[in-house]
């Protein structure tokens, strides 16, 4: 099953995700089909805390690949933000 998820990057103690499309079996941080956007959990005011190409996202929903929640949560987030 393909799956929209995070991969861990960044240095240790300042965590950095890659949203990635990839198939469920693949390891975390392992082979990605396609990377979607990024999550900054530690980002500063002036920088963006998620960026996310909404449109391969539901590309990929409607070919049948599930968001994890985390993934649900943030692209709720960017498509609020968009439609204000």
């Amino acid at each position: 099953m393909v799956k929209i998820r995070l991969a861990r990057g960044g240095a240790k103690k300042r965590p950095f995700y890659h949203i990635v499309v990839t198939d469920q079996r693949n390891k975390r941080d392992g082979r990605s089909i396609e990377r979607v956007g990024y999550y900054n959990p530690i980002a500063t005011p002036t920088e963006p805390r998620v960026v996310l190409d909404t449109e391969r996202v539901k590309h990929w929903v409607s070919n049948g690949a599930q968001l994890t929640d985390k993934v649900r949560v943030l692209f709720k987030e960017v498509s609020a933000k968009a439609a204000a």
